[in-house]
C-alpha cells in the first residue's frame, strides 16, 4: 500500500527554520556583503581585492566578490591558507594578502584578485590601517555573532527531538483510532529520520503469523494484506522473519545485514540501501515489528536511530494494545445495548400500533368509545350490548368465545327472554359453531334454518336453549382468526334482522374483537413491562458492572503508562509531569528550591551477566524498595530506564540537604543484598542538580543532572556529584571533540606513528608497533589520550581503528624489512564481530603487506570478554600467519591462564614493572621480571619489555635475560618517513 510519503526525497529530514531565523541569518549575510563592499571600495587606489570570510574556518567560507569560472578555488584556499599560516606563525606572508581577524574560528583576510608590486605596502599604509583595524573588528563580531547563530539551531534542533518524543508518549495515550494513530506515528518518526518507507506489523505466536496494521513503500508494488494474518513460513530468513526470530534490532544494507543476523538472508520484496527494523518486545516476548527503508541513500541510519526506534515501539506496542482492549469492551457493550434496544422497540412498536387502531375506531364511531371503557367484564359486555342496542334490536343478546383450546364454546355474556345464562359446552353443530366454522356473518330466518339443516350444516333439533325465528351471528375475529361469535335473535314475527344489521353488528363486532384485544394486550403488557422493568435493572446492573471494570482497565492502562512495570516505580513520564510542577512552583514561590539526583548502580552488567536477567530484576527491585525508604513524601523515586534511576527532592533549601539524601542512598546501597544465593555488595554513582530559576524546561534539569552522573561515575563511581558551571563546559568540550572526531574522519586526520622494537644487545631493529596519532588542524599532533575515551563513547573507535589499520598496512610495505614484524593495537570491541579476523586479512592484502610480518596486541581485559570467541579468532589468525602479543602483561588477573589458553607468539612486560630497575628499590620488580622471562623461555614465547628509558633499566634487563626491548631510550613514535628504509 503506498500512500504519501512522510519525507519528500532520501535525504534525512532537517529542522525547519523559523522565519525570525532565517531573518537573522540573511541579515547577517548582508551585513557581512556590506562590510565586504565598503572594504573594497574603499581600497581603490591600492588595486582590486577579494574578502575570504568564515565563521569556523576552514568550513563555510564566503567570497567577496563570489568566484566565477575564471578563479581557480582550489588555488585562491591554499593561497588563503598560506597567509593565514604565515601570521600565526609571526613572519610575513610570502604572498600578498592581509589579515584582517584570527579569533576562534572567525577568519577574513583580503587577496587581491591580480597580486601587483607593492599591493601589501599599499595595504599597510597609514591611510589604510585604520580602514583594515576597524574593518577586522566588525568582521570579527559579525562572524562570531553568525558561528553563535549556528550553536543556536543546533540547540532548537535538539529541543525539536525531545518534543518529538513528548509527542510520540501523547499518542500512546490519545483517543484517537488506530489507523489515526499509525499515521500520526509514521509522522512523528518521520520527524525524526528518514521514515518515507515504514511499516508496522504484530507477531501471533499461537499462529506463527504476522499481521501488517501499517505498510507504506514508495517502491515495493506487492504490499501485503493489511490487517489480515501472513504465515512467518513467506517470510522465512528476511529481514523482518529475523526481526521476531533473533529479537534484536538490525539495521544497515543488505551486505551489514548479512552479517547481524543468525542464518542464510534471503530479499523479500524490494531491496533497499539502507533498513533499520527493531521487535517489539513486551515480557522478553516479541509481540511485533517496527521497520524504516531507505531505498536511495546508504547510511542513512544511525545508533542513534536504532535507539530511537527501539522506544517508538515501545510506544506502539503500549497503545496497540490499549486498543484492542479498549475495542473489545466497546464492542460488548455495544451488543449489550443492542439488544436491549432491539427488545425495547418491539415492545414500543406493539404499543404503537394497538394504540394507533385503537385511536381510529374510536373516531371513526361512538361505539369505539365504549372499547376504551376500561372495567371488569361483566360491566363491559353489558356497555357493550348497550351500545349495539342504540344500533338494533338487541334484546336478546349474547357473546360466545372459543375456550383457550378451542374444543368448547364460552358464553360470558348472555340476555335472553326465553333462557337463563347458558354454560360451555362442546362444540356441535350449532348455529354459532357454523359462524365460527366460515368465519362470516350468517343471517337466519326460517327458510334459511332449513337450508343448513338440510346441508347438515347445523343440527336438525336443538341442542340446548328456544328455537329463535330470526337469528343474527357475526364472527369475532383476531388478526383473521375467528374467537367467538356476536349474536342477536327475536322470538317474534314483528322482529326480523336484515342486511343492514348484518353491517351494522359486524362493525361492532370489530370494535368488540379489538376492545378484547386490547384488555389483553393490556394484560400482556402489563406483564411485558414488569418483565422489561426487570431486565433493566439485570442490565442496568450489568452496564454498571461493564463501566466499572473498563474504568478499573483505563486506570491500570494510564498507571502502566505512567510506571516502571518491573518496580512499579514511577517512569519518565511520571518524573518529567513532576518536574514541571516543581518548575512551576519555584516560578510562584522563588525560595522553594528543589533537586534532582540522578542514579547509574555501579556493576549492574556484572550482576547481570554473571547471574542471569532473572537475578539482575531482583537487585533492581531491592535498589527500588532501598531508595523508596532513603526519601519522605512527597519526594518522588523513578525509574528511568535499565539500571538508571532519578529522586525528584521537592523542598531543597540548602544543597547539602540534596548531599544528605545522597549519603544516605550510598549507605542504604552499601549493605549486602542477598540475590541468587548470593550476598552482593552493591553501589551507586549519583549526579545532583539544584532546580533554581535559571532551569526553564525539564530537559535541562535532566541534561545537567545526567553530567553530574558521568562526572561521578568517571571519579571512580560509589560517590555523587553536584552539578556546577565547570561540568557544563566540560560536557561541552566533549560534544566538541565529538564533532571534531567526526570531521577528523573525513578529512583523514588520523595517521599512524611508529616506535621501533629493537634487541637489547646491539639496538638492531626487530619490528614497529603502529600507534594512532591524530594531527589536530590547530591544536597539532595529539596522542591517544586526548581523543580515544571520547571516540570509545562515541562509537567511532572502530572507524578510526579501521583507518589507522590501513594506513599502517600501506606504510609498512616500505618500513618493515626483512625478517622485521608490525604489531597493531586491538580494541575489545572488534572480537565482538566473528569476522574480524577476515576483514584484517582482507585489509593487508589490498594494501600489499605481507600477513606474516603483522602481529596483533590485545589486552587482558579482551581475553576476559569472550574468552571462547577471541581464543577461536586468535587461531583462525595463527592459522593465516598472523602472530598474537600479549600486552601489558602481569596488571590483569589471570594472566597465567590466559599465557596457557590463547595461541601468543609474544609477551610484552608492561613498563610498570621496568620503571623501577636500574633503581636502588627494584628487588620486587626484578622478580617478578626474571619470573615473567622463565615462564616465556618455558613456553616458548618472545618477551618485549615496554618503556625502557634509560641505559640503567637496559642492562639490568640484558642481565636478567631479556632479549627485546622498547621504549623512548630507542626511539619515541614517529611517522613511517621518520625512520630509514
Amino acid at each position: 500500500m503506498n500512500s504519501k510519503s512522510v519525507a519528500s526525497d532520501d535525504e534525512p529530514r532537517q529542522p525547519r527554520r523559523t522565519a525570525d531565523a532565517l531573518a537573522m541569518e540573511l541579515l547577517s549575510a548582508r551585513d557581512v556583503d556590506a562590510m565586504a563592499q565598503a572594504l573594497v571600495r574603499g581600497l581603490d587606489g591600492s588595486g582590486k581585492y577579494r574578502l575570504v570570510c568564515s565563521s569556523d574556518w576552514p568550513r563555510d567560507i564566503t567570497w567577496h566578490p563570489a568566484l566565477d569560472g575564471r578563479d581557480d578555488p582550489d588555488a585562491m584556499l591554499d593561497a588563503a591558507e598560506s597567509v593565514l599560516a604565515a601570521v600565526r606563525a609571526g613572519v610575513s606572508p610570502a604572498s600578498d594578502g592581509y589579515v584582517l581577524c584570527d579569533d576562534a574560528g572567525a577568519v577574513a583576510l583580503l587577496l587581491p584578485c591580480a597580486p601587483s608590486q607593492g599591493s601589501r605596502r599599499a595595504l599597510a599604509s597609514a591611510r589604510c590601517e585604520p580602514m583594515l583595524d576597524a574593518a577586522g573588528k566588525r568582521l570579527a563580531e559579525l562572524l562570531t555573532a553568525r558561528r553563535l547563530r549556528s550553536s543556536v539551531r543546533q540547540l532548537a534542533q535538539s529541543e525539536r527531538l525531545q518534543h518529538a518524543l513528548f509527542a510520540i508518549a501523547d499518542m500512546a495515550g490519545s483517543d484517537h483510532d488506530m489507523p489515526t494513530m499509525l499515521r500520526g506515528l509514521h509522522e512523528i518518526v518521520g520527524g525524526l529520520m528518514y521514515a518515507e518507507n515504514f511499516y508496522i506489523a504484530l507477531f501471533d505466536s499461537e499462529s506463527d503469523s504476522l499481521r501488517f496494521l501499517y505498510f507504506v513503500d514508495t517502491v515495493d508494488d506487492e504490499d501485503p494484506v493489511l490487517d489480515a494474518p501472513m504465515p512467518m513460513s513467506e517470510l522465512m530468513y528476511g529481514c523482518t522473519w529475523y526481526l521476531v526470530r533473533d529479537a534484536k534490532a538490525l539495521m544497515g544494507p543488505v551486505d551489514g545485514l548479512r552479517r547481524q543476523v543468525s542464518g542464510p538472508l534471503h530479499q523479500h520484496g524490494a531491496s533497499s540501501k539502507d533498513w533499520l527494523g527493531v521487535p517489539m518486545m513486551r515480557h522478553g516476548q516479541v509481540r511485533g515489528v517496527v521497520v524504516v527503508q531507505s531505498y536511495g541513500q546508504e547510511d542513512c541510519y544511525s545508533d542513534a536511530d536504532r535507539a530511537l526506534l527501539g522506544f517508538v515501539a515501545e510506544h506502539i506496542l503500549t497503545a496497540l494494545e490499549r486498543k484492542q482492549d479498549q475495542a473489545q469492551l466497546e464492542r460488548r457493550v455495544a451488543e449489550r445495548t443492542r439488544q436491549l434496544a432491539e427488545t425495547n422497540q418491539i415492545l414500543q412498536e406493539q404499543v404503537r400500533e394497538r394504540e394507533r387502531s385503537e385511536q381510529v375506531q374510536t373516531s371513526l364511531y361512538k361505539i369505539a368509545a365504549l372499547a376504551n371503557v376500561e372495567d371488569e367484564a361483566a360491566r363491559f359486555y353489558r356497555h357493550i350490548h348497550l351500545a349495539v342496542g342504540e344500533l338494533i334490536n338487541a334484546r336478546n343478546f349474547y357473546i360466545a368465545l372459543l375456550s383457550a383450546d378451542g374444543q368448547q364454546i364460552e358464553f360470558p355474556y348472555f340476555v335472553d327472554d326465553k333462557d337463563s345464562a347458558r354454560p360451555p359446552r362442546p362444540l356441535g353443530r350449532g348455529v354459532s359453531e357454523y359462524v365460527i366454522r366460515t368465519g362470516r356473518p350468517v343471517l337466519v330466518d326460517p327458510a334459511r334454518a332449513r337450508e343448513l339443516m338440510e346441508a347438515g350444516e347445523i343440527e336438525a333439533s336443538p341442542v340446548v336453549g328456544t328455537i329463535s325465528l330470526y337469528w343474527l351471528g357475526v364472527p369475532l375475529l383476531d388478526a383473521d382468526k375467528v374467537i367467538g361469535v356476536i349474536a342477536v335473535q327475536s322470538y317474534s314475527e314483528d322482529l326480523a334482522y336484515d342486511e343492514r344489521d348484518a353491517e351494522l353488528l359486524t362493525f361492532v363486532s370489530y370494535q368488540i374483537a379489538n376492545s378484547l384485544q386490547r384488555r389483553n394486550s393490556a394484560e400482556a403488557l402489563r406483564r411485558l413491562n414488569a418483565e422489561l422493568e426487570q431486565r433493566v435493572q439485570v442490565r442496568t446492573r450489568e452496564l454498571r458492572e461493564q463501566i466499572a471494570v473498563r474504568e478499573q482497565v483505563e486506570a491500570q492502562l494510564k498507571h502502566q503508562v505512567m510506571h516502571d512495570p518491573l518496580t512499579g516505580l514511577p517512569n519518565r513520564l511520571y518524573l518529567r509531569d513532576r518536574i514541571e510542577r516543581a518548575i512551576a512552583g519555584l516560578r510562584r514561590n522563588p525560595e522553594r528550591c528543589y533537586a534532582l539526583l540522578y542514579l547509574d548502580v555501579d556493576r549492574f552488567k556484572l550482576f547481570n551477566d554473571s547471574l542471569g536477567h532473572l537475578a539482575g530484576d531482583e537487585v533492581l527491585r531491592e535498589v527500588s524498595r532501598r531508595l523508596g525508604d532513603c526519601i519522605r513524601e512527597p519526594d518522588v523515586v523513578a525509574r528511568l530506564s535499565g539500571d538508571e534511576f532519578a529522586v525528584l527532592l521537592e523542598d531543597v533549601p540548602l544543597p547539602k540537604v540534596a548531599c544528605k539524601v545522597a549519603q544516605r542512598i550510598q549507605d542504604a546501597l552499601s549493605q549486602p543484598m542477598h540475590v541468587a544465593g548470593r550476598d552482593l555488595q552493591t553501589s551507586a554513582s549519583i549526579g545532583i542538580a539544584i532546580g533554581d530559576a535559571r532551569y526553564t524546561s525539564t530537559d535541562q534539569l535532566l541534561h545537567d543532572a545526567d553530567v553530574a552522573l558521568y562526572r561521578a561515575k568517571s571519579a571512580g563511581r560509589q560517590r555523587f556529584v553536584l552539578f556546577d558551571d565547570s561540568l557544563q563546559r566540560q560536557a561541552l568540550d566533549v560534544l566538541g571533540v565529538e564533532h571534531e572526531l567526526r570531521n577528523a574522519l573525513v578529512r583523514r586526520e588520523f595517521e599512524p606513528y611508529f616506535q621501533p622494537l629493537v634487541d637489547l644487545a646491539d639496538g638492531a631493529v626487530i619490528g614497529y608497533e603502529a600507534l594512532v596519532r591524530w594531527r589536530h588542524p590547530v591544536r597539532g599532533v595529539l596522542p591517544p589520550g586526548e581523543f580515544l575515551p571520547v571516540a570509545e563513547d562515541s562509537g567511532l573507535l572502530e572507524a578510526i581503528d579501521w583507518s589507522m589499520y590501513r594506513m599502517a598496512c600501506e606504510a609498512g610495505v616500505a618500513l618493515v624489512g626483512e625478517g622485521q614484524f608490525m604489531t597493531i593495537n586491538i580494541s575489545p570491541r572488534h572480537f565482538q564481530n566473528p569476522q574480524f579476523d577476515v576483514h584484517l586479512l582482507k585489509l593487508a592484502r589490498e594494501a600489499g603487506f605481507d600477513p606474516a610480518r603483522l602481529r596483533i596486541e590485545v589486552t587482558e581485559s579482551t581475553l576476559l570478554g569472550d574468552p571462547d570467541a577471541v581464543a577461536a579468532i586468535l587461531e583462525r589468525l595463527r592459522e593465516a600467519c598472523v602472530d598474537a602479543a600479549l600486552d601489558d602483561f602481569g596488571t590483569g588477573y589471570s594472566s597465567l591462564t590466559y599465557v596457557q589458553r590463547f595461541p601468543l607468539k609474544m609477551i610484552k612486560i608492561d613498563r610498570s614493572f621496568v620503571e623501577p630497575l636500574g633503581r636502588g628499590l627494584s628487588q620486587r620488580s626484578s622478580a617478578i621480571v626474571a619470573a615473567i622471562l622463565a615462564l616465556a623461555k618455558s613456553l616458548g614465547l618472545d618477551v618485549v619489555a615496554e618503556g625502557i628509558e634509560t641505559e640503567a633499566q637496559r642492562q639490568a634487563l640484558q642481565k636478567m635475560g631479556c632479549v627485546h626491548g622498547q621504549g623512548f631510550l630507542f626511539g619515541r613514535p614517529e611517522p613511517a618517513s621518520h625512520w630509514p628504509r
